[in-house]
């Protein structure tokens, strides 16, 4: 406990400012989550960090999460999604000079994880350049939720929700978690306005996010249950991984652009 506690502190010391500043930190700092995110990926496949299909996953994972003021300079004709598709076309190339030793299996994991985790974090950049508002307000839906549904579900937790998933999780603090996301961040919302959206909008839209934020929890509780791991990384002693600490936010953030808020 003590572990986690000193990890908690002082990886906010580190986080909160950069949110708060904004700008090229944060750019610098999605790119950096997204390549140890893809590593733990990478590393859960039994993949070396350093090979060819690993440099083509960080790169691919870059190309997804870079601002689109960033990648400004490309042709007309080459959107940033395309740029991620020769990345894929090149991990599909890794199989044959291989010889099958990198797989189509291996090319289809590492391709999906580069999407999921790239659209996330650059969404992550999306929500912070409108304003800290939408990004703290993604934050603290995630946050609520999760602590929310850790106390009604000690509480209160009698029926699992997904024991061959992740055992500890119950419907009762599932949708405590949800319940206290939708007060708290309405509440929020209600003095700090996100533009272009009313009051009743954001009470429905957070009731949305709660659940896809523990979708996304349970997803990543999944993937882990599938390779045998008990977390993604060790980055965060006590706390594991980057998709640990990020696995729900992952799945917020592109909601929120479905949503029409980013």
């Amino acid at each position: 406990m003590r572990q986690r506690v000193i990890t908690a502190v002082v990886a906010l010391l580190i986080f909160i400012p950069i949110i708060v500043m904004g700008g090229i930190w944060v750019d610098i700092a999605a790119l950096a989550l997204g390549i140890v995110a893809i590593s733990e990926i990478l590393v859960m496949k039994k993949k070396l960090l350093i090979s060819p299909e690993s440099v083509i996953a960080y790169l691919g994972v870059c190309s997804l999460i870079l601002p689109n003021a960033w990648t400004s300079f490309l042709p007309g004709h080459l959107s940033q999604n395309f740029v991620f598709f020769l990345f894929v076309l090149m991990l599909l190339l890794q199989t044959v000079l291989s010889r099958n030793l990198f797989s189509f299996d291996d090319a289809g994991v590492i391709a999906l994880g580069m999407l999921y985790i790239g659209m996330g974090f650059h969404y992550f950049i999306a929500a912070r350049g409108l304003g800290l508002t939408v990004l703290l307000y993604a934050l603290f839906i995630v946050w609520v939720t999760d602590s929310g549904a850790y106390i009604f579900g000690r509480m209160f937790g009698k029926h699992k929700l997904a024991p061959r998933i992740s055992p500890n999780k119950t419907w009762e603090g599932s949708i405590g978690g949800s319940l206290a996301a939708t007060i708290l961040c309405t509440i929020f919302v209600a003095f700090y306005p996100i533009a272009g959206h009313s009051l009743l909008q954001m009470f429905i839209f957070t009731i949305i996010l709660s659940i896809a934020g523990q979708f996304g929890d349970l997803i990543e509780s999944a993937l882990k249950r599938y390779y045998g791991v008990k977390d993604s990384g060790k980055i965060l002693p006590g706390h594991g991984g980057i998709l640990d600490r990020f696995d729900s936010l992952l799945f917020v953030l592109p909601m929120l652009h479905l949503l029409a808020v980013i």
